[in-house]
């Protein structure tokens, strides 16, 4: 590659663009630029040449048509080794442009804009500017292409340092990078699009979604395995990549998978929740308004599993929590903020990771899908949201559940969302007494969770992500005591035999209609 005498600079983000195009003319470099670029070079006495006085031809229809010109692109595209095409670029007064400086209208930002209409959205979809950048990527053996202000010291460093070129490793690295970048622009408006039509039932014909690296991983779910943490455009302030860190070690890709688990439990509560993960599923949750009191009898559902969790609230952290917390060895805590207090506690354990959520803010991702990979494609699905409708729930049995049970069944339904199928849960009062999680069978998954029940189950109520195929689930709870009522999707072709079994015990049965297995 020859020296770099000649550069064209557009763009919207504007960072560090001063300084870069400063020392590109400290380097008797040529600067082409367009619009809001220019002014702000010229104000600051940087010789500017205008793109349109370049090609000889205006920017019309506001700024739609500016850089779309051969004089432009043969400038980029021209191979500097053919002997054709420096023949054509003679001929038609072309000038070679070995540097593009380019990064896009701010359509991502415009969109997740409260009140954004589409005209608004469609107005800030940049033509010339990715067109550019392919020119320049396609020709990286001649022309060096910038989309990202991280890149400014890398590229000048080069010219300044090896004689006025970037090296051809840098050039070839740029070129990824920007294909990179169109593609995620693309995809981004691609997406946009598919969120404006009416049906709402389809999914698109081909799934891109342009997630953006934003942490390397010290190793994945084993340290044979490398992996890194990358960021949906669509996520919201409630979404464990916005969760800010605010002490601890650096967080692993399993606490990232627990961390998850342990918010997206503890927010589906509309009153105060303490919940305790350990490997994605629940050992303990209760709800509350004394946080210490239910974060106490979430760890003592399952208090050996409970050592070395990943702990979640729904409410600011107070220090008598915080000081119970310390009373054990834990991974992490996530939650939407913390007293003071709790936080000079939680200083002194360096290593504990101390997790905040960011306030939710009132705009949302237009769909969001659930991805699971498997061996040469991916699965893609609504995510779960639902919890249970109320009006589609339904007393089987004729024993009627009182009010205090009816209050439990749902708390139990809830955690049993987020249980590993088959999923078991008893709870009394607010609080789990013994979790039956991935079990290959249902009554297996009963006769666990009452093993790990440490307290009586009189009066509880018991909760199955999907319905029972058997009646011996229900007898299973019958033998341990005192299980006083069931939820349950419904939906078997037994359940009639179900809803027996559970009248022989003198227990009341709720179908709720909707199942939650979570594979």
């Amino acid at each position: 590659m020859k020296p770099v005498k000649r550069a064209l600079i557009s763009v919207s983000d504007k960072t560090g663009i001063l300084e870069f195009a400063q020392r590109l003319q400290a380097l008797d470099v040529e600067i082409l630029s367009t619009g809001g670029t220019s002014n702000l070079l010229t104000k600051h006495g940087i010789p500017v040449k205008q793109v349109s006085d370049y090609t000889g031809f205006p920017e019309m229809m506001d700024g739609r048509i500016k850089t779309l010109h051969p004089k432009v692109h043969g400038g980029i595209l021209g191979r500097r080794d053919i002997k054709g095409h420096k023949k054509s670029m003679d001929e038609h007064g072309i000038d070679p442009i070995d540097l593009v400086v380019v990064n896009l209208y701010p359509f991502e930002s415009t969109i997740t804009r409260e009140g954004c209409l589409l005209a608004d959205a469609i107005e800030n979809i940049d033509i010339g500017g990715p067109a550019m950048i392919r020119s320049a990527a396609k020709n990286f053996n001649d022309v060096a292409v910038v989309v990202c202000s991280k890149d400014y010291s890398i590229v000048i460093e080069e010219i300044e340092g090896c004689g006025g070129v970037v090296t051809q490793k840098t050039r070839m690295r740029l070129s990824r990078d920007a294909y990179s970048h169109t593609a995620r622009y693309d995809s981004l408006i691609s997406g946009y699009l598919s969120g404006q039509l009416e049906d709402k039932e389809d999914f698109p014909p081909t799934l891109q979604i342009p997630f953006k690296k934003i942490q390397t991983l010290r190793y994945g779910e084993n340290p044979h395995q490398l992996a890194a943490f990358y960021r949906d455009p669509d996520a919201t302030s409630q979404d464990i990549v916005s969760a800010q860190k605010i002490q601890g070690k650096e967080l692993s890709f399993n606490n990232i998978i627990d961390l998850e688990a342990a918010w997206q439990l503890a927010k589906d509560f509309e009153t105060g929740s303490a919940v305790i993960i350990k490997h994605t599923n629940p050992s303990g949750v209760a709800v509350g308004d004394n946080q210490q009191e239910i974060f106490i009898k979430a760890r003592e559902t399952d208090p050996i599993s409970a050592f070395g969790g990943v702990i979640g609230f729904n409410r600011k952290v107070d220090v008598d929590t915080a000081e119970e917390i310390l009373k054990n060895f834990v991974e992490a805590v996530i939650a939407p903020d913390y007293d003071e207090e709790a936080l000079k506690l939680f200083s002194g354990k360096k290593n504990i990771r101390v997790m905040k959520m960011l306030e939710e803010t009132s705009i949302g991702r237009q769909r969001v899908f659930d991805l699971k990979r498997v061996g040469g494609g991916l699965l893609v699905q609504d995510k779960d949201t639902i919890s249970h409708n109320p009006a589609t729930l339904k007393v089987v049995t004729k024993k009627q559940p009182n009010v205090k049970q009816m209050s439990d069944l749902l708390f139990a339904w809830v955690v049993a969302k987020h249980v590993k199928s088959n999923a078991i849960v008893y709870a009394r009062g607010g609080e789990t007494l013994g979790i039956g999680a991935g079990q290959m069978s249902r009554v297996d998954s009963s006769r666990l969770a009452v093993e790990k029940a440490h307290q009586t189950l009189t009066g509880s109520v018991m909760a199955s992500d999907a319905f029972f195929p058997f009646r011996d689930s229900i007898d299973t709870a019958a033998k341990s005591g005192g299980i006083a009522a069931i939820i349950q999707p419904g939906g078997s072709i037994r359940d009639e035999e179900v809803i027996q079994a559970a009248d022989e015990h003198g227990m009341s049965m709720v179908f709720t209609s909707i199942r939650h297995f979570k594979h």
